[in-house]
């Protein structure tokens, strides 16, 4: 029988009970098979199959001494993604650092979008889980909640009982996508995934609404406001999504719309990563900048200083290291409030 992700785990006790033993017993088939006969394994686990009981926590024994001595970080991308991207890095490099403080291993785990996913995150042996940005139909964070484990989620979804973590994107992008169409007649997102589906492409008239990451989906809200602000309509606004936080990915999909009559003079990119991609393919097509293009990014990485990049500056560091203090049931510690960002204005936007 599947396991349906928004149920709670089944309990040793209930396996018990439909199979018509005790609970050692049912301990004893997965952690000392030796000691039971045959015949009541086979029924031990017939009936934990009915249940979807997919066994102890591999965490269990450690848990009874008090903890397992790792924490989780729920990665909603390829595994490779948290040692390739900038942000990322930065992200668990500040739960890392809590993690260090406390003597605790840090224990990945990346989300495929496959039904095992939840499955990979009820048998994880942490002691809690740390959410990095994911939908809010993704069903692995009710499968986090299941266990019953300490979480805290970065950037979405934001759900009342759950600690959350992240800057307001709305307000940011407010801020930095004025900059980015001050005198722009063609303006345009370059975006983030909008839905789990990752389907990359050029939209008109895109209702921020239909984005179910949160990320995306405040940050479009927040251009919206700031291009009506200034007298323009929305369905002007054009939104190029891309399916990967990829510099690579936003030079190729910046490559086809840079050119013809709709290319754009303005771009707000919701990454520097995305940023410099586009910056790349501008270059290549011999468009000056801000002149012909201007060009903003998000996040303060170094990469941007150098670029001469506007940008919203962000401190993911302290974002994770408070996410991982929330999941270990720590008092914040003193340092940098990790809601805080600020505009940086360069030489990729006009003034």
């Amino acid at each position: 029988m599947a396991k349906d992700p928004a149920r709670p785990r089944p309990t040793m006790a209930e396996v018990a009970r439909a199979a018509k033993v005790s609970v050692m017993t049912v301990s004893y088939t997965y952690a000392r098979p030796d000691r039971v006969s045959e015949p009541t394994r086979a029924r031990v686990r017939e009936a934990a199959a009915r249940l979807g009981y997919p066994g102890p926590h591999p965490g269990a024994r450690s848990l009874r001494r008090g903890r397992t001595g790792s924490l989780g970080v729920v990665l909603g991308e390829h595994l490779t993604y948290a040692f390739e991207d900038p942000q990322a890095t930065r992200f668990l490099a500040g739960v890392a650092e809590v993690c260090a403080g406390h003597g605790l291993g840090l224990t990945i785990v990346p989300i495929t979008g496959e039904p095992s996913d939840t499955d990979r995150v009820a048998e994880a042996a942490v002691d809690g889980f740390v959410v990095w940005t994911t939908s809010d139909d993704d069903p692995v964070l009710p499968a986090v909640a299941a266990t019953g484990l300490p979480v805290a989620v970065h950037g979405g979804p934001h759900h009342a009982d759950l600690p959350f973590v992240a800057i307001d994107n709305r307000a940011a992008a407010r801020a930095v996508a004025a900059a980015a169409f001050a005198g722009a007649r063609r303006p345009m997102v370059l975006s983030f995934p909008l839905d789990r589906a990752r389907t990359p492409g050029v939209r008109d008239g895109l209702d921020p609404a239909e984005a179910t990451f949160r990320v995306t989906r405040e940050r479009l809200r927040g251009v919206r406001d700031a291009w009506e602000a200034g007298g323009g309509r929305w369905p002007q606004v054009r939104v190029a999504v891309c399916a990967r936080n990829s510099a690579s990915e936003a030079d190729a999909l910046a490559t086809a719309f840079l050119t013809g009559p709709d290319a754009p003079d303005a771009v707000m990119a919701m990454s520097d990563e995305l940023a410099l991609g586009l910056l790349r393919a501008a270059a290549r097509t011999g468009l000056a900048v801000p002149g012909d293009l201007a060009v903003t990014g998000w996040d303060g990485t170094d990469a941007a200083a150098a670029a001469g990049l506007t940008t919203v500056a962000q401190d993911l560091r302290a974002q994770g290291a408070r996410c991982a203090q929330l999941a270990l049931g720590e008092e914040p510690a003193a340092g940098p409030d990790p809601a805080e960002w600020r505009l940086v204005l360069r030489d990729s936007t006009r003034r």
